[in-house]
């Protein structure tokens, strides 16, 4: 019987995904499309979770959820893919200096695994897992949800 022990088992990543602009949950079920069309294969996703915006106020109510996703994708090869995926449903500009707004969607890495080990990553870039995640309900309740 052949093996592939040569090869690199996949990542898992756990992702946050948000929107408070137009059809929200839409908009979250093609972001869970892109995701597995382009970064690897979905494993599992959270129900709807609804919340006020964090960080701004705002009268549009956020829809979340978080997913589990396998992929042979680096953390920056999964950052690169993610963003192409918001700018592809809308997104126009990331936040920045922690200025929040309204946005059709955001799609953050939460926590990353390589097997059983937690991946740390700390630079201008991305940092793993999300400095801010154990502070955010909208966070915490889907990602306890799928979470294994």
């Amino acid at each position: 019987m052949f093996t592939r022990k040569w090869l690199k088992p996949p990542m898992l990543y756990y992702l946050s995904l948000g929107s408070n602009l137009g059809n929200r949950e839409q908009t979250l079920m093609e972001a869970i499309k892109h995701i597995e069309q382009q970064t690897g294969h979905v494993l599992r996703c959270s129900s709807f979770n609804y919340s006020a915006p964090w960080g701004f106020e705002s009268p549009n109510e956020f829809c979340n959820l978080c997913c589990a996703v396998e992929s042979f994708l680096s953390p920056l090869e999964f950052l690169t893919a993610t963003q192409s995926i918001e700018q592809a449903l809308g997104r126009t500009a990331k936040s920045d200096n922690n200025h929040y707004s309204d946005r059709p969607i955001d799609i953050d890495i939460i926590r990353a695994f390589d097997g059983a080990k937690e991946i740390t990553w700390n630079d201008a870039i991305l940092t793993l897992p999300h400095p801010l995640w154990q502070s955010r309900d909208f966070v915490k309740i889907p990602l306890a949800e799928i979470f294994s």
